[in-house]
């Protein structure tokens, strides 16, 4: 039996009798009119009369087809598959694309998202390889579609359907399991153009098998256009929801170093942050720790509210310099992939702190270098070396984790441009004023109306006078690095300080809104006496009096050991305070061509059960050589092991860690998605109660047979139209009149 898209459509059918009622109608206007001379035109009536109704006949009939057949083409008419064979039917290609993001991990009771996936897969399959019409499968992971570029294949690409293909389909389901990436529909759905190109003659049916998750569908902008571009395209789209019920879940959303003295030795602080997915609070969670593989005690957080990120301070230390792993993990729960997450160092025996003093005698550099290397049993990390100024040109400064310029009076144009290049290639930089300076070299060559690296520009030295009516201290710091230890009422050894004499900026100066610049210190009149700012991927802090106990008694308190040394931790920890990679992203590698070998072998983590990869790195226009490791399909700790070109080895340790995003289980339930996709024709359904029946799906589209039908009728309607109406035949010069 045909069906129809459209069926309430079919109302119009009532048209049909339209002709047959205008007919009527005329036939009750006729009026009987006696006429002696009409006798011979009645009895020539007779002898025709039977082919003159039949045409009518036909005439009236025709007309009600047409109106019959328009109705019929508006609802959109479709017949199964054994009489689509003599109208225009065609091959189906049925497109299956199969989320196996790692949220489809999901468990709930004894079933998880991608088990009822795969069941909805399996159905297909099944009813697929039923009919005699030639039908063709194509299976498309998600995972599978962001990775065609490196040469990835659907697990099923345009196979020929037989009797036999839902068991070649089951070993394949069986063995499948979902993908530790966060890959999304939209690069599925593009890549059915990528893979099969343009429908032709073929009848193309799409299922999406997802889960339909809310940061993905809430704002489909993207998916909108991809699905109604297939739907212009004459395909079928079913959308299949396979989200579990329970939407709770916790994940380690980031482990990382808190900014500090990174080094061997020195005790180190990171913080876990934990992410709550779901709509109830998570209360004492426990996070379990490792370092270098060997655990320790946990940490807990108290209260994670719902759709919170709450982060958990913690203490390391590494005895040795090289790289270091920390992993932190939770306890099971909906989703086990984003439980863990890997973290790695590399920690320096030491820190290299340089120190360039203005003054011959070295006074200021002196003091600072106690600060920071006190000696004896005080472990800071950090390595302070004294040099002249000289120093910036003829030495690379790329080495050291700091600089610290003191009473310079002036530089050399190129220890200018190399101290900027330092600093813009990640380079933290501190510079104190002292008596040498000058207000004009500082703007002219540091400052350089904004476009050099000293934050503001000098009005010239100033003296900060007593105010017997202001009891408060003379330096009044905020929430900055440098200053933590001093925030609050917590600032008794720096209320102590007394500052006699300082730089003041110049009086029309303020730091633009939306610039990195700011004043991290301010002395007791307001004046800045510490300024920040980026300067590329680099730091800068100045400090606007002298770091000798000259214009100020701040080296002979003991908050100055405690400022200096956290000034130096903020300043050397702008790059190292560990990196992670995401599942999927390829690993790249950049060697110095002239101290490396070519040759790259990468071992990936037990998880990953994959032997190691070897790779010859290629050497770039810039001198560098890349190795890139596209098979990233795993978490936890990549090695790549190296080989230096005098033949000392080299291993370098990359965390490789899941996007803790795709851990949120919130989901669009059918109606809500019904919203987003308005104007998309589609048939949805959850994978419980998905029922597929070629009889009901497959039919053949008889649209353009009917159009077609529908020509022919109104051709033939009016050659009838001709034949069963009088046209008396024109005779010359009919309708003119002459004149005798």
């Amino acid at each position: 039996m045909p069906t129809f898209v459209h069926s309430p459509l079919l109302w119009g059918l009532l048209l049909v009798g339209v002709p047959v009622l205008i007919h009527l109608i005329n036939m009750l206007r006729h009026r009987r009119v006696e006429w002696a001379a009409m006798e011979f035109l009645l009895q020539s009536q007779r002898k025709n009369r039977t082919w003159i109704l039949l045409k009518q006949l036909l005439l009236l009939a025709t007309r009600m087809a047409v109106i019959a057949l328009i109705v019929a083409m508006v609802a959109k008419p479709r017949l199964p598959d054994r009489f689509g064979r003599i109208f225009g039917g065609i091959k189906t290609h049925h497109i299956v694309l199969l989320d196996d993001s790692y949220s489809m991990s999901q468990r709930w009771a004894d079933r998880s998202a991608l088990g009822e996936a795969k069941a909805v897969v399996q159905r297909i399959g099944v009813e697929v390889s039923r009919p005699s019409q030639p039908q063709a499968f194509t299976l498309l992971r998600f995972s599978q579609a962001g990775q065609l570029q490196h040469g990835t294949y659907p697990d099923v690409l345009k196979e020929p359907v037989d009797q036999a293909f839902p068991e070649r389909l089951e070993a394949l389901l069986e063995d499948m399991e979902v993908s530790q990436t966060a890959a999304e529909p939209i690069d599925a759905l593009q890549a059915i153009d990528q893979l099969l190109g343009d429908a032709g003659d073929e009848r193309r049916i799409v299922y999406l098998v997802t889960d339909f998750r809310q940061r993905q569908w809430d704002d489909p902008t993207e998916l909108r256009e991809q699905l109604l571009r297939l739907s212009d395209a004459t395909a079928e789209l079913h959308l299949v929801n396979c989200a579990g019920p329970s939407k709770e879940n916790l994940a380690v959303a980031s482990i990382q170093a808190v900014e500090g003295i990174h080094a061997a030795g020195v005790p180190l602080l990171m913080d876990v942050a934990v992410r709550n997915a779901g709509s109830e609070p998570a209360r004492d969670v426990s996070v379990l720790l490792e370092e270098d593989g060997r655990a320790r005690p946990a940490v807990k957080i108290d209260d994670i509210p719902p759709g919170e990120t709450v982060e958990q301070r913690f203490l390391v230390r590494f005895a040795t310099a090289g790289e270091h792993q920390v992993v932190c993990r939770l306890e099971s729960d909906a989703v086990a992939l984003d439980n863990v997450r890997y973290q790695t160092l590399n920690l320096p025996s030491d820190v290299p702190v340089l120190l360039v003093d203005g003054s011959p005698e070295a006074r200021d550099a002196r003091f600072l270098s106690i600060a920071l290397a006190p000696g004896g049993s005080v472990q800071t990390g950090i390595s302070p070396r004294i040099e002249t100024l000289r120093f910036l040109t003829r030495q690379p400064l790329a080495k050291f984790q700091s600089i610290v310029l003191m009473n310079i009076e002036r530089l050399d144009r190129s220890a200018v441009e190399a101290l900027e290049e330092y600093v813009d290639a990640g380079g933290g930089l501190a510079m104190f004023v002292g008596e040498a300076s000058s207000a004009a070299v500082v703007n002219s060559l540091f400052y350089r109306d904004g476009e050099g690296f000293f934050p503001a520009p000098l009005a010239g030295p100033s003296e900060l006078l007593i105010d017997r009516l202001n009891p408060a201290p003379d330096v009044q710091v905020g929430d900055h690095f440098m200053f933590r230890v001093f925030g609050g009422d917590r600032n008794s050894f720096l209320n102590t300080v007394t500052i006699q004499r300082y730089f003041a900026v110049a009086d029309d100066w303020r730091p633009a809104a939306d610039s990195s610049t700011r004043v991290i210190a301010r002395l007791r009149n307001a004046d800045p006496l510490a300024i920040e700012r980026r300067f590329g991927r680099g730091r800068v802090i100045s400090v606007l009096t002298t770091l000798a106990p000259v214009w100020n008694n701040w080296a002979r308190n003991p908050s100055f050991v405690v400022a200096m040394q956290d000034m130096q931790a903020y300043l050397a920890s702008g790059g190292n305070r560990g990196s992670e990679h995401r599942v999927g992203v390829p690993l790249e590698l950049l060697l110095d061509a002239k101290a490396y070998l070519p040759q790259v072998r990468f071992v990936k983590p037990p998880e990953a059960a994959t032997p190691a990869v070897v790779l010859d790195a290629v050497a770039g226009p810039d001198g560098l050589l890349r190795a890139e490791l596209t098979e990233t399909d795993a978490n936890g700790i990549y090695e790549a092991r190296l080989s230096h070109s005098d033949g000392e080895a080299e291993v370098r340790r990359f965390a490789v860690n899941v996007d803790p995003l795709e851990g949120d289980l919130n989901h669009l339930d059918g109606q809500t998605l019904a919203t987003r996709l308005e104007g998309i024709p589609y048939q949805y359904t959850q994978a419980a109660g998905f029922q597929f029946s070629l009889g009901e799906s497959q039919q053949s589209n008889l649209w353009k047979t009917f159009l077609y039908i529908l020509v022919f009728l109104l051709i033939g309607e009016q050659i009838l139209a001709l034949s069963a109406s009088y046209h008396p035949p024109r005779r010359a010069g009919a309708g003119h009149f002459s004149a005798q």
